[in-house]
Parts: structure tokens; C-alpha cells; sequence
């Protein structure tokens, strides 16, 4: 069953405007969000550099929202713990940086976070089984990490639904997240197959009124909650 689920819409703080990101995260926090999702780039495993821990640091202390804090760096065992400390109260990484999977996510748990792993689009659902039964959240890719504002994958859809089934035939309680150019023409189709933490950038901060596009966001998925 698909229905009666905690769907919740993590703002992308990747697509805002740093100028006055104070004002776009109250705005979020206004229009319902659940989380607050920061991406953390470090220019090597990924092409494009972001924000880091000073950043997750201020941000714990201003807003209400926990900090959804998304590694996409190299080597994330050796910084994971330290976001939690920093005060995300989620942090994932990626299965194609951690050649230390397990060691990692457990000190994120270790350190009181709840840890997530994340597939890029070209990483097929099997990287992730034996690692499902340690982990809180798998963030499925559904554009290739770096940048905002791309197309969504649609191929992504199958992905997410062959992960849920995985997840139910083994009865964990794992949730979905996916990340990478959801909107209001898609989302609909991402949460019925099976994702609950909705990831979106552009489709909010790129809008004149962020909170309304937060409402409008979570509006489309009343149906399964």
C-alpha cells in the first residue's frame, strides 16, 4: 500500500537566493515544508562547489526544519559524523564515493542522524540491498548530481518502484527520497511510485512566491497521505 504515507517536501536550498536566504527559508517554513535539504559539493566528486559546514552550522540555529544535509563529496566517511555534529539531523552519501559504506552510515547513526545512501541515476537499485537494512532513507538521483535546474530522468519512475518493492519484500522501515527536477508536472507520478521526501530547488526558489510553491507542491500529493 502506497497510501497513507508521510510525504514531506525538502527545499533545495541550492536554487535560492543566498542574498536573502533567511527570507526563503521562512517562507518554506510557512508554505508546510518538512525538511531542509542542503547540498553539499565539493568540486571533485561532483563538478560544482557549494556550501560545507559553517554553513549547516548557521542554519541549525535559524531554522525550525531539520537539516536534510546531502554529501556529494569524496571520502564522506571522513565528514559524515561531523555534519551531525554540526546540527543536520540527516545526512546521506553517496554509494559510488564510500568504498566503506556500512562503517560510514553507522557513524552517522552513531552520532545521532538519521543516514541515508544515495544512487546517481546510472547506478542500478542492487548497489543499495545489502546496505538497505542499516540505513534510514535511500535518495534516489533523478539528475545527474551537481547542478539545479535540470530535466527530470524520467526513467527514474521504474527505479524508484523497483527500489519500494525491494524494500517491502524485505519489511524495512526505509523511506524514499528522490532529488532532481521535481515539479507540480511530476510530482504526482514520483510520489505514486513510492517516494516520500520530495527534494525540490527550482521549482520553488526559481518562483515569485516560494511559499505558495511549497503549498502547491504539497497540495499535489494530499491524495496520499
Amino acid at each position: 500500500m502506497l497510501n497513507n504515507r508521510n510525504i514531506e517536501i525538502a527545499p533545495s536550498i541550492l536554487s535560492a537566493n543566498f542574498a536573502c536566504l533567511g527570507d526563503q527559508i521562512e517562507a518554506v517554513e510557512r508554505g508546510g515544508a518538512g525538511i531542509l535539504h542542503v547540498d553539499v559539493m565539493d568540486g571533485h566528486f561532483v563538478p560544482n562547489i557549494t556550501v560545507g559546514l559553517p554553513v549547516v552550522k548557521s542554519l541549525s540555529k535559524f531554522t525550525r526544519l531539520p537539516i536534510d544535509a546531502h554529501l556529494m563529496i569524496s571520502d564522506p566517511g571522513t565528514y559524515a559524523a561531523q555534519f551531525v555534529e554540526a546540527g543536520a539531523q540527516m545526512v546521506s552519501v553517496h554509494v559510488e564515493a564510500d568504498a566503506h559504506l556500512h562503517r560510514t552510515v553507522m557513524s552517522i547513526k552513531a552520532a545521532g542522524a538519521q543516514a541515508g545512501v544515495v544512487l546517481n541515476p546510472s547506478t542500478p537499485v542492487v548497489a543499495v540491498e545489502e546496505a538497505l537494512q542499516f540505513v534510514d532513507y535511500v535518495l534516489v538521483m533523478s539528475v545527474n548530481p551537481g547542478f539545479g535546474g535540470q530535466k527530470f530522468i524520467a526513467q527514474t519512475l521504474d527505479k524508484v518502484k523497483r527500489l519500494r518493492q525491494m524494500i517491502l519484500e524485505r519489511q524495512l522501515h526505509v523511506r524514499i527520497e528522490i532529488d532532481g527536477g521535481v515539479d507540480r508536472s511530476n510530482i504526482e507520478s514520483v510520489v505514486a511510485a513510492g517516494a516520500e521526501i520530495i527534494v525540490a530547488g527550482s521549482a520553488i526558489f526559481d518562483k515569485p512566491d516560494a511559499e505558495a510553491a511549497v503549498k502547491e507542491l504539497r497540495n499535489a500529493t494530499v491524495q496520499w497521505v
